[in-house]
């Protein structure tokens, strides 16, 4: 290990429990992890015990709902502490004792109920509740008032859940939460309480549900189990499903700054052990589940005013994947402990490869949110993009070979690399080709942006970890079809890619691909007009906006990135929001008709005067090599773009799943 990365090795205390080193696995919505009767299923079991087994010295589960009454969700959805305590307690024994045998400590992280902001597709029949007649984040119904009675049932749920978790062999808990305007979150902010009881009003009594919480808890398991808080000192609340942008300047209609150090500074003294903080609300979703459009470290201003103030300890997640970023926010004294969530579903061995000094080989998250968050809320899977092993280690798990094959591979995108990775690691012996001088494929203009720049780090990796596997790489080479006959392969898979749609308006010498501008091959001007409002014209867009471009984005629907999903709702949301707040200037229902000097002229009359104009208006499969090779090769596969044109995502997976077959 470089020893400059000692001290995140260094043990602390959360209550009375020791955790070994200064990484946390932040809790992530666990769907799929359950069983019907509520427990922890196989799939779940392996989940959390390979990130105990990678090093990670405090595992926090996703979300468990204490109360399925007064809140249904469905069971199966998540784990339940308190629908059948003894399928729960007998699963979180046998998955316990697996974390503890690495040396981890694992908490459980139980809610209230999500209130206001309940998934669509997890509400059922039943209304959403809330602490007020409010209005439902997604959908346009009104909440439903919780009464008195049903808050006391809740709070005898979590003591009764603690017991539960203590009986399974958790460690501790962790109380879900005064953060992202969950439902107990809900009660703590004036936005969305309206009671006149002792549960609304002032701060205090906006906080009761909470203190109520941990009494309970503490009164049932005692002081030697902690309990810690998921929790948020800001908002970026502008109003309902409004949030504010990075930069922006409002007035917090949620709760600001100065309330949330006087919450931290209360909570502290009802009793919880710790907080882990965050920022943000499912109205400023980008805060909560920030994407690369967000900045690394975004909490780290947020977590050192909370340590500041409070006396327990503070865990801090949001994009802190670099670690030196990590050791600088410790020696800064802003955290005490570094919380990753998606870098450990992207890598379960992240904490043992940085202690032993193998940085390069940590796959790296890209913060897309398509394998986790998107799936969480269309499908109630969790998964990741670049992991297609995550929360599925064991039927995912790497296949034996009876005999090693030899197999050429066409192509150095993402599809290509993953499929020699995975070949390689079974025992075969995979020849890739890229017809390049640099493996990465799309990887390389789409992340030419500086707030793509892990999406050049994946790329970087995948060429690491092909040398360290020793895989036989071709650069600068391009296929021909008598070259696939004539080699000696046992399989050939074609993962030639996709290329941008191109068309004439008339100046092609002022006409370019967004490719050729992202790698900056050609100088787009002070003017340019994108066409195409898909993700990577607006991504484009924002780009060049933000290096000073004056930007116009011409799209032919009615509204942009109408064709592009699911798209998770915090990438999509904070995306829409920066164009304009980058004074990217938006034509919609319009087509670009021609383009003569520096005059383009749309479909509805208008006329832009304009340096440049970029095509982005999506990519076509190039599938010329297979379609001549199909009859002739017996084992031959189509990959990635080539076979169809979709998203980094499904080049992965689909690579995964035919490499693991072969």
């Amino acid at each position: 290990m470089n020893s400059k990365y000692q001290k995140l090795f260094t043990p602390m205390q959360i209550g009375n429990v020791t955790v070994k080193n200064r990484f946390v696995m932040a809790p992530m919505g666990p769907l799929g992890l359950s069983d019907a009767l509520g427990g922890w299923n196989e799939r779940g079991k392996e989940y959390y015990t390979m990130r105990a087994k990678g090093g990670t010295g405090l595992i926090i589960t996703g979300v468990t709902f204490v109360d399925d009454e007064v809140e249904e969700h469905g069971l199966g959805a998540v784990a339940s502490p308190t629908h059948n305590p003894v399928a729960f307690v007998r699963s979180s024994k046998e998955m316990t004792e697996r974390v503890h045998a690495y040396g981890a400590k694992i908490f459980l992280q139980m809610s209230g109920g999500f209130g206001r902001v309940t998934i669509p597709t997890n509400i059922g029949e039943y209304p959403p509740v809330a602490p007020s007649p409010i209005q439902h984040r997604w959908l346009d119904k009104t909440c439903r008032e919780l009464t008195v009675d049903e808050i006391h049932k809740i709070v005898k749920s979590f003591g009764d859940a603690a017991v539960n978790a203590k009986r399974g062999g958790f460690d501790g808990c962790q109380i879900h939460a005064v953060h992202e305007g969950y439902l107990i979150d809900q009660f703590a902010i004036s936005l969305f309480n309206h009671r006149t009881d002792e549960y609304g009003g002032s701060l205090e009594n906006r906080l009761r549900f909470a203190k109520e919480i941990v009494e309970e808890i503490k009164n049932r398991c005692g002081e030697d189990f902690p309990v810690t808080l998921r929790f948020s000192p800001k908002s970026f609340i502008k109003g309902l499903r409004d949030g504010a942008l990075p930069g922006e300047e409002f007035e917090e209609k949620g709760r600001d700054i100065e309330e949330g150090l006087k919450a931290a500074e209360l909570l502290v003294a009802y009793g919880y052990d710790a907080l882990d903080v965050d920022v943000g609300s499912y109205d400023s979703w980008w805060w909560s589940h920030p994407p690369m459009y967000q900045k690394k470290g975004l909490y780290r201003p947020y977590a050192r005013m909370v340590k500041d103030t409070v006396n327990v300890p503070v865990i801090c997640a949001g994009r802190m994947d670099n670690p030196d970023m990590a050791l600088e926010a410790l020696e800064n004294k802003e955290t005490d402990f570094i919380s990753l969530g998606r870098p450990l579903l992207a890598d379960p061995d992240y904490v043992n490869k940085l202690r032993s000094g193998k940085c390069a080989s940590i796959r790296p998250c890209i913060s897309c949110q398509e394998g986790c968050m998107g799936r969480v809320a269309s499908y109630s899977g969790l998964n990741c993009a670049v992991n297609p092993q995550a929360a599925r280690e064991q039927d995912m798990a790497y296949r034996p070979i009876l005999k090693p094959k030899t197999v050429m591979i066409v192509g150095g995108g993402v599809a290509g690399c993953e499929a020699a990775r995975v070949l390689s690691l079974r025992g075969h012996k995979p020849v890739l080709f890229e017809k390049s001088e640099r493996l990465g494929g799309n990887l390389l203009p789409g992340g030419a942006p500086d707030f793509k720049e892990d999406d050049i780090a994946l790329a970087d990796w995948y060429a690491y970890t092909l040398n360290e596997l020793g895989v036989e790489v071709h650069l600068n080479t391009a296929v021909t079809s008598d070259m696939v006959r004539n080699g000696d392969y046992d399989t050939v898979l074609i993962a030639t890619g996709s290329a941008p749609k191109l068309f004439s308006l008339g100046n092609d010498e002022h006409t370019y691909s967004a490719e050729e501008v992202l790698l900056e091959k050609v100088d787009a001007g002070d003017r340019v007009t994108v066409i195409g409002g898909g993700l990577v014209g607006c991504e484009t867009a924002l780009h060049l906006a933000q290096r000073g471009k004056k930007v116009t984005i011409v799209e032919a629907l009615d509204k942009l990135l109408a064709v592009n999903g699911p798209l998770c709702a915090s990438n999509k949301e904070m995306l829409e929001r920066l164009i304009p707040f980058h004074h990217v200037d938006v034509i919609t229902g319009a087509k670009a008709v021609s383009f003569k000097d520096t005059s383009l002229t749309l479909d509805n009359g208008q006329t832009l005067e304009t340096d440049s104009v970029i095509l982005a208006v999506g990519y076509q499969s190039e599938n010329s090599l297979y379609e001549e090779l199909q009859f002739e090769i017996p084992e031959l596969y189509l990959l990635g773009d080539a076979k169809n044109v979709s998203n980094i995502m499904y080049g992965i997976w689909d690579a995964f799943e035919v490499a693991n077959n072969i």
